[in-house]
């Protein structure tokens, strides 16, 4: 038989091995590689995959060592098809009645069987308890709805589970410092650069309908097609707190004592402009993912570090990294407890720092350390960072 035939006829086996619904794939009998193919799958004596609740986990075993792989359901049935064809010559799956096995000879004759199946390997489950989400599923939220994340019936939509995990991370930080909010007056919240505000209306849904709080959400964002649309959806979804403006987060004045203030993506030193803001009315939380910091990256000198500048992708993270550790310890500076947290957005932008800051009460001499800590950056690379020179500008040379 052709290569070609062979290749369409394996094809075939495993789309029906694949429609049957199996919740068990072992791939086997592997034929041995040589020297030059060492480096594709057929290090593995075995793989077996297994179905979970979120996605499948492939086991991946050498002689002495295995290896785990965490697979989107729709990417498993061209797993195996490669699988079989770099070189593994047996595949058994089983959909809790039947057992289907595909056998490759040595000569490259396919072959398959269906039978009957008295003892079917267990289904494996997840390792811990199932994580239990602060926005439930099963509960009917109009924005997770609307963004293709939820069913009409409150089901997550089985290729959304990233975004809607990720979307939980969102609300989970925030509730980690829910009790920071004040009880005596309604909740103000000014989401700077909101854009097309799909945490906005998250972020909404979860301080009214979860928490039970008094609240008022200004979105703020420069386009105004984007701001139109914006308050069409919350007028549809009757969040009657939640409006949105047209404006810039520079010279920008809220009427109201703010509580938290947001700011994802605002580029460069908008986000200094957003953190000075939120310091200046005194916000009680902020929260902020800094997007495209190039202004350090720009002013960097390098004479006492040559290392840091001589390759320019290190100094561009380099820049980056610094640029946010000025900005956490100026909050500190100002007030506040501030922590940098890992983050991974509905953007999927390389741009994974949180900035979440808490109004506290912070000892002077930790106040001052983080002062110096911010001076001796400067001086040693030249810096002229605009958050410094916002929050403290009599210090400034």
């Amino acid at each position: 038989m052709r290569m070609e035939e062979t290749e369409q006829k394996l094809k075939r086996m495993v789309e029906e091995l694949w429609k049957a619904g199996p919740y068990k794939i072992i791939l086997s009998n592997v034929r041995k590689a040589a020297p030059e193919e060492e480096s594709s799958g057929r290090q593995y004596r075995k793989i077996v995959l297994n179905r979970l609740d979120t996605c499948w986990q492939a086991e991946k075993y050498t002689d002495r060592q295995v290896f785990h792989e965490n697979l989107p359901e729709d990417k498993v049935e061209a797993y195996v098809q490669n699988a079989l064809s770099a070189g593994f010559r047996q595949c058994s799956a089983w959909d809790g009645e039947w057992e289907q096995t595909i056998r490759i000879s040595k000569g490259r004759k396919i072959s398959s069987q269906r039978k009957r199946t008295a003892q079917a390997p267990k289904e494996k489950r997840e390792h811990n308890r199932k994580k239990h989400y602060i926005l439930e599923e099963g509960t009917v939220i109009p924005p997770l709805q609307d963004m293709g994340i939820f069913t009409a019936e409150g089901k997550v939509v089985r290729s959304m589970y990233d975004k809607y995990r990720q979307i939980n991370r969102f609300v989970e930080l925030i509730d980690d410092e829910i009790d920071s909010l004040p009880k005596d007056h309604p909740v103000t919240v000014i989401d700077f650069g909101c854009g097309k505000s799909y945490l906005t209306f998250i972020l909404y849904y979860y301080l009214v309908k979860v928490k039970g709080l008094d609240v008022r959400i200004t979105g703020l964002d420069l386009k105004a097609d984007v701001i139109e649309r914006c308050n069409r959806a919350a007028e549809t979804y009757g969040y009657e707190g939640l409006h949105f403006e047209l404006g810039d987060i520079n010279g920008y004045d809220c009427p109201y004592p703010v509580d938290m203030v947001i700011s994802l993506h605002a580029c460069d030193t908008a986000t200094d402009y957003a953190l000075y803001n939120a310091v200046r009315w005194k916000a009680k939380l902020i929260f902020s993912v800094p997007c495209c910091q190039h202004e350090l990256n720009r002013q960097m000198k390098g004479e006492n570090l040559p290392i840091l500048t001589r390759y320019g992708i290190v100094q561009e993270r380099t820049a980056a990294l610094m640029t946010d550790a000025v900005r956490g310890n100026l909050l500190t500076a100002c007030g506040y407890r501030t922590q940098l947290l890992e983050f991974v957005d509905l953007s999927h932008t390389p741009k994974n720092i949180l900035i979440r800051a808490v109004r506290a009460v912070i000892p002077g001499s930790v106040k001052q350390k983080a002062r110096l800590e911010v001076e001796e950056l400067k001086n040693t690379f030249g810096f002229r960072p605009t958050l410094d020179g916002l929050l403290f500008p009599d210090r400034q040379a």
